[in-house]
């Protein structure tokens, strides 16, 4: 009996700290700005939680106190992320301060578009299945509703087999296939890949998580219009995509998801 109590006594503290919703202590990846780092957690979990992300793709963050890094979370499904899974690397892809953590196989994609193009400041990789048709058949993904303005009227489709020949595995998982992809999608805020899926590339985290989820409701809107309407529907014209691409800069749906993930 004597025993029992002991054990009894001794998980009182913790009985005690639960009662309090007391936390484990978050770890911040060093030199970064907290509030930017939560922003990418609750961007992984806003992306996982609306079905843009599952157990694999993956969402970064230009450093905003030094443009030469990026923030991107270690090898996890982007559901279960916390700022003490965050990275940090430089431009080459290289991993700061943290040499032996693991982080995801197609790292390389983020640092080779944030390399190549200063003004992008988020970039997410996803496998929608929404959009995958039409990386792999001759339909062109287009601007078809108002909220997919963003979409190029010429998506670019990278083919990795143009780069690293026939007998890879579909990844990025190295700089120079990653610099064939940041090639491909040149200027524009969207490449798709054969058989993989996308990758988006924004002027913000906001904007970019808002594309990636209005890339695949468009995907998924135009594939409907083009069975209802015989192979036949009506896109947005250079004008009206012009107008439509950044929305209110995709604060509200911002709002929105991040209301849904706190519930």
């Amino acid at each position: 009996m004597e025993l029992d109590r002991r054990s009894f006594l001794a998980l009182l503290p913790l009985t005690a700290a639960l009662a309090q919703g007391q936390k484990t202590a978050v770890s911040y990846p060093a030199g970064v700005s907290h509030k930017q780092a939560d922003e990418l957690v609750l961007a992984n979990h806003i992306l996982a939680n609306e079905g843009v992300l599952d157990a694999y793709g993956h969402v970064s963050v230009r450093d905003e106190t030094n443009p030469g890094r990026f923030l991107l979370a270690r090898h996890l499904p982007a559901s279960v992320v916390t700022a003490s899974d965050l990275l940090v690397y430089d431009l080459d892809t290289k991993p700061i301060g943290d040499p032996k953590a693991t982080g995801y196989s197609e790292r390389f994609i983020h640092g080779e578009i944030y390399k190549a193009r200063p003004d992008v400041m988020s970039v997410i990789h996803t496998h929608s299945p929404d959009v995958i048709p039409f990386t792999v058949t001759s339909v062109p993904l287009r601007p078809m509703i108002h909220m997919g303005g963003f979409i190029p009227q010429n998506v670019p489709v990278f083919e990795i087999r143009d780069t690293g020949g026939d007998n890879t595995d579909m990844l990025i998982r190295n700089n120079e296939l990653g610099h064939a992809l940041a090639a491909k999608l040149g200027k524009g805020p969207l490449v798709l890949l054969r058989g993989h899926g996308a990758v988006v590339a924004g002027p913000s985290l906001h904007v970019t998580v808002g594309w990636s989820y209005y890339l695949g409701v468009d995907a998924r809107a135009e594939q409907q219009a083009l069975m209802l309407g015989g192979g036949k529907a009506t896109f947005l014209n250079p004008s009206e995509s012009q107008n439509a691409t950044m929305q209110d800069g995709f604060e509200r749906a911002w709002t929105f998801f991040k209301s849904r993930v706190q519930k």
